[in-house]
This record gives structure tokens, C-alpha cells and sequence, in this order.
């Protein structure tokens, strides 16, 4: 966030995408309330160090780590934030104070905070958990945005590539090496991650198209989502069709390494310093291709995904 953009929230009031908190020397409980109630409705921006009449009083330089650190293991702490959400406080300074502030975005699962469900209405955080008609409202409209969460019934343990579990748990760990998944079963990490649940409209158990696209067996792909592909090509010298090519239909984890690997086979690491260390720019562009491209897209649609690399550029189609 640049300093422009934060003089810009200030100058609006608290809202339906807007949450200001003193939490000067701490987190407080309405902050976990709010994560909860942005997920579950529009998202929006939380700052922490400035009071509900916009002024800006700063974060105690001595606490922000460990401000920025307790953040961190509530979200990843199943009892506090369920399922669990992966966001870090970021800061700022203002006039020579430090302000923290954090996205959060639409979940695509109803959120809940220490087991109770909260919506956002209008500049107020608010329970909901035993209004049944609000509970049931707010699951279809996350279900019918949300694709990824159509429970398969019928799936199992068998249909799911959980040799594939270790390398998760590790990624987790490398971002922190607290990470509860750490210490997980295969089940509790699924569960924890949102990919084993119950729609509440049918009652019907399972896993969810978001595990079996990260997890499940080729054969299981083509199954529970047939139009899933992305479609990696080079047009270099034959324009009209293509001089190599990969058809990635496979789970998302090993996707994202294939279609890695197929863009550094075609194209240059040019050599650039920052500041005395060597970095790759192409690895950066095509992280945010490929990540980008696997995450940010309908797969119940038949319309295949594309990386094409030309002699210039590189783009993709979605």
C-alpha cells in the first residue's frame, strides 16, 4: 500500500470494506471478528493504529513484532480462525508513526471465529451463528461464487496423490517454521485447509473440487472436472501453429512445476544484480503467470487455459 492510497481510506469513514483499530500495544479479539466478517462478505482493508475518529495514533514501535507474530499464529490456529486464512500484516509509517494494515479478501468458505459466524453490515461486525436464515443465505451465496466447493461424496483417500503431503507441510513450514500443519495427520491438515467439509444445504460430506484440483489422481481430474487443462505453447517460427508444446492436466502442485520448467526451457535468465545479489527476473514473471493463472480461474469451464511464448512477449489466456 503507498502512502496516497492510505490518505484515501483515511478520508473515508469506517464501512462495508473499511476497519480501523487503535491496538496500540496489541490484538484484541474484534480484530479476528472483523478478519471473519470481510471474509464472509466483501473483503476489505483492516489498519491497525488509528482510532474510529481516523486519527492515527501508531503502533508501539516495540510491539510490532510481536503484534505482527501473534496475527500470524491466530489465523493459523484452528480454535481462534477456521478455516484458516494465510495473511500477514504489512506496515507503513504516517507523520513518524507506524501504522500495520492487512487485505482481506472473499473467502470462498463461510469463516468462522472461535466457532462463531460473523457477517459484515455496514461499518458493524455481527453475529450470526443461530440465525438460520442468515447462516443459510450466506452459504449459498459463497456456494454459488465458489465452484471450487462442490462437495464429492463419493471421493476418498484412494482418489487424492497424499504422497504429495510432505512437500505441502514443508512449503508451510519454510513460510513458518510454527506452522501448525507441521504437526498435522493428512486428514487434520485437509480439514484445516478447508478441502474435507459439509454442505450445510445438503448434508452431504466429502471432499471438495478444491482438493481433489489440488490432490486427486489424473484419472480423478477427468472425472470430477473434464474441462480442466492448460495448454503451455511456443510461436516462435511456425506462427500459424506452434514449435513445442505441453498439456498440462495433472494436479496443481505438479502443474505449477511443469508449466515452471516448459517456461525455462524456451526462454532466457538474462542476468540482473540487486544490489550485490544475482536474481532471476524471468523466474519472478513466470511465478506470477503460472500461480496466477492456476488459482485465478473457473475450472468447471470447458475453455482451456493458455501460456504462449512469442519472440517478444509472453501472455497468458484464461
Amino acid at each position: 500500500m503507498t502512502l496516497e492510497k492510505l490518505k484515501k481510506l483515511l478520508a473515508e469513514d469506517e464501512g462495508w470494506t473499511v476497519e480501523y483499530k487503535e491496538c496500540s500495544n496489541g490484538l484484541n479479539n474484534s480484530v479476528f471478528e472483523t478478519i471473519c466478517s470481510f471474509s464472509n462478505r466483501y473483503g476489505g482493508y483492516i489498519l491497525l493504529g488509528i482510532d474510529d475518529n481516523r486519527t492515527v495514533r501508531g503502533i508501539n514501535r516495540e510491539s510490532v513484532a510481536g503484534i505482527k507474530k501473534n496475527f500470524v499464529n491466530m489465523l493459523n490456529n484452528p480454535q481462534k480462525i477456521s478455516p484458516s486464512l494465510f495473511l500477514a500484516l504489512e506496515e507503513i509509517e504516517v507523520d513518524g508513526k507506524i501504522v500495520l494494515y492487512v487485505y482481506v479478501p472473499v473467502g470462498s468458505q463461510v469463516e468462522l471465529c472461535s466457532g462463531k459466524i460473523y457477517d459484515r453490515n455496514g461499518d458493524g461486525d455481527f453475529e450470526i451463528t443461530k440465525s438460520t436464515d442468515l447462516v443459510a443465505n450466506m452459504y449459498s451465496r459463497k456456494s454459488s461464487l465458489f465452484t471450487e466447493r462442490e462437495v464429492f461424496p463419493y471421493a476418498t483417500e484412494k482418489d487424492l496423490r497424499l504422497d504429495l503431503m510432505p512437500r505441502v507441510k514443508q512449503i508451510a513450514v519454510n513460510i513458518d517454521r510454527n506452522h501448525p500443519w507441521k504437526d498435522m495427520s493428512d486428514r487434520e491438515l485437509l480439514r484445516s485447509a478447508g478441502l474435507y467439509e459439509e454442505d450445510k444445504r445438503t448434508g452431504k460430506k466429502g471432499f471438495n473440487l478444491a482438493a481433489i484440483l489440488l490432490f486427486g489422481r489424473d484419472e480423478v481430474l477427468r472425472s470430477c472436472a473434464p474441462g480442466y487443462l492448460t495448454d503451455a505453447i511456443v510461436r516462435r517460427k511456425n506462427l500459424d501453429r506452434y514449435d513445442d508444446r505441453l498439456m498440462v492436466e495433472t494436479n496443481l502442485i505438479e502443474a505449477y512445476d511443469l508449466l515452471m520448467d516448459f517456461i525455462a526451457k524456451h526462454t532466457m535468465d538474462k542476468f540482473f544484480l540487486m544490489g550485490d545479489q544475482r536474481v532471476s527476473v524471468r523466474s519472478w514473471i513466470a511465478r506470477e503467470v503460472v500461480s496466477n493463472i492456476l488459482v485465478h480461474r473457473e475450472y468447471t469451464s470447458t475453455f482451456p487455459a493458455k501460456i504462449v511464448l512469442e519472440n517478444e512477449r509472453m501472455y497468458a489466456e484464461n
